[in-house]
């Protein structure tokens, strides 16, 4: 036969005992868990907040520093800037050096012996710095070489022309006049100091290709963009024979 518990239910003991209380004690232990996490979360909120707070003082403490720092250390700034300026300055002024020294030194070895010169002028950038007598020639970018002399007729002139062309740094030679001399006791003679003087030139040599130093406040002017103003100049003496407007 199967066993039956004849005592009331209120009245049992043990594990058959039904539950009393019901469920408001879980809903009460689910609240006090909520809010033990709730303030454990703000706990570690506030704390993330202060760390983030003293990080923030310290990074203006040390931005401070830096700044004192650099402030300390403007005055040799400024100092290396001038500095580099000025090994610029120095450099840029020694590039644009020309050798004159070469040129003439080059022009005495070339000088054929049936040509004799009779003035010879040396003019810097665009003609500027020419000595008494030597115009600034119009056209040419770099520094220039304006002569007059006399040779043993055109041919002389010519083969002049050419080997002035050998010069290292000639870019172009221009003649400006080539016209026969008044004759063998006129004064182109005389000057020219040779019998076989007839002919009296004046040519104009270009170094374009030389570095020239820009103006202060304007850009300089390209070797390339000067006109052929020796071309112009020497097409006036076509006629002549042997005369020669183009350099290398």
């Amino acid at each position: 036969m199967r066993p039956v518990n004849l005592i009331p239910a209120e009245d049992r003991r043990g594990e058959q005992a039904p539950l009393r209380t019901g469920p408001l004690a879980y809903i009460v232990l689910g609240a006090l868990v909520a809010a033990l996490v709730g303030v454990a979360m703000l706990v570690l909120t506030g704390n993330q907040i202060s760390e983030r707070k003293k990080e923030v003082t310290t990074l203006e403490r040390e931005d401070a520093a830096a700044a004192a720092q650099a402030a300390k250390l403007a005055s040799y700034t400024q100092f290396r800037d001038l500095s580099e300026r000025q090994v610029a300055t120095v450099q840029s002024l020694a590039d644009s050096r020309f050798d004159w020294e070469r040129i003439l030194r080059e022009l005495s070895l070339i000088l054929p012996s049936d040509v004799a010169l009779t003035e010879l002028n040396a003019s810097g950038a665009g003609g500027e710095g020419a000595e008494s007598g030597g115009a600034a020639i119009a056209g040419i970018a770099g520094p220039s070489l304006t002569m007059t002399g006399c040779a043993a007729g055109y041919k002389g002139v010519a083969r002049f022309v050419t080997a002035l062309k050998d010069i290292d740094g000639v870019t172009r030679v221009g003649v400006q006049s080539s016209d026969e001399t008044a004759g063998s006791s006129g004064s182109g003679e005389a000057d020219c100091g040779g019998a076989n003087a007839t002919v009296e030139f004046a040519l104009v040599v270009a170094f374009d290709a030389a570095p020239v130093p820009a103006p202060e406040g304007e850009a300089g002017v390209a070797p390339e963009s000067a006109p052929e103003a020796a071309q112009a100049a020497s097409s006036e003496t076509s006629e002549s024979p042997g005369a020669e407007a183009e350099g290398g």
